[in-house]
């Protein structure tokens, strides 16, 4: 494993010295076509990691920091590629064009020494990237602001700056070592929970995002993630990153649940439907397409307590309903839809 913490000499002037600095990279302007945006535009500090599941091959990037819609600029991936976190002074081209190189055949390592190298910037830059192949590098430049800095272990990379103390990182280390037994998704979340509780952005929290994609390229780019939700502006951004997480587990439940109702499969289908209600008992929509589902099926006696439930808590069902045959969603005989539309609210 490999250990970076970069800790600037601290002086009694520190403030005026952080000021200043800021001031100074708030004058830098692009030059060349892939050279540096202004800094003040993309000043981004953070954490987050990059990391790939052995088991399944998906690699990931999860990312929180005291600025608005930090999932836009900081997180890239690409199933089949790899995944690229670029953050502090933020250089949002190392994004697009870390994933570029892997696809020209380069490994993380030479990925990071050419954007690096090329890069005037690169003592305000924080970076790292991973590769299918797991390979992984990391880099803190000298002059990011304290407390930041990097741990490269297998198949990871934990980087942090600008956070309220040197234990953020190891802390980040240590939850997705320890946390092997998670899906990628949730270990990530562990990560994050683990910096923020170690101290996290000396600045706070306001925004959030996780990126999963597959261990193999996707057959259509609108496939090419599995897991894309962000926070951008939030009081406890990680809390509802979680909780978004949770709704994107449930309706994965619920398109199991689609697919097996299409080839007859009611025993799967009703499985999956009732997953997807376990995790979130007073969503109408996974009640109610789990009761369409059992009336196409022959089973009106058991979804009709279901539309009760459902009109009772929203009229609006009622009315969605009686539109479904005509879209051919609903197939019943007209006495059957009668029983369901004629349903009185508990």
């Amino acid at each position: 494993m490999k250990v970076i913490i970069n800790r600037p000499n601290i002086t009694p002037m520190k403030t005026i010295f952080i000021k200043a600095s800021l001031l100074l990279f708030s004058l830098l302007i692009v030059e060349k076509a892939n050279a540096q945006m202004s800094v003040r535009d993309q000043l981004v500090h953070t954490y987050s990691i990059v990391a790939k599941d052995k088991l399944t091959g998906e690699m990931a990037v999860g990312v929180q920091s005291h600025w608005f819609s930090v999932g836009t600029i900081v997180s890239w991936g690409q199933s089949g590629v790899g995944v690229v976190a670029t953050q502090s002074f933020v250089n949002p081209a190392f994004g697009p064009d870390g994933l570029k190189l892997i696809t020209e055949g380069k490994d993380a390592k030479q990925v990071l020494d050419i954007l690096i190298e090329g890069d005037e910037g690169r003592d305000y830059r924080q970076l790292a990237v991973l590769d299918a192949e797991g390979m992984v590098s990391a880099y803190t430049g000298k002059k990011c602001i304290a407390s930041a800095g990097h741990i490269v272990g297998d198949n990871y990379s934990v980087q942090a700056n600008m956070m309220l103390n040197d234990r953020v990182v190891p802390a980040m280390a240590k939850a997705f070592e320890k946390n092997d037994d998670l899906p990628l998704a949730e270990r990530i979340i562990k990560v994050l929970q683990a910096a923020e509780a170690a101290g996290g952005d000396i600045r706070g929290r306001q925004s959030a995002a996780l990126i999963v994609v597959g261990p193999d390229p996707a057959p259509h780019p609108w496939q090419d993630k599995k897991i894309d939700i962000r926070v951008d502006d939030h009081q406890e951004p990680l809390v509802e990153l979680h909780r978004i997480l949770q709704v994107h587990r449930a309706y994965e439940h619920m398109n199991r649940g689609d697919l097996a109702v299409e080839t007859g499969d009611m025993v799967t289908a009703l499985k999956e439907y009732g997953a997807a209600e376990q995790m979130f008992p007073d969503n109408l929509e996974m009640k109610y397409w789990k009761a369409v589902a059992l009336a196409n099926n022959q089973r009106l006696s058991e979804a009709l307590p279901i539309f009760r439930e459902v009109f009772s808590a929203d009229e609006n069902w009622r009315e969605l309903t009686r539109r479904l045959p005509d879209s051919g969603l609903l197939n019943l005989p007209a006495e059957e839809l009668s029983k369901i539309l004629e349903l009185k609210s508990q």
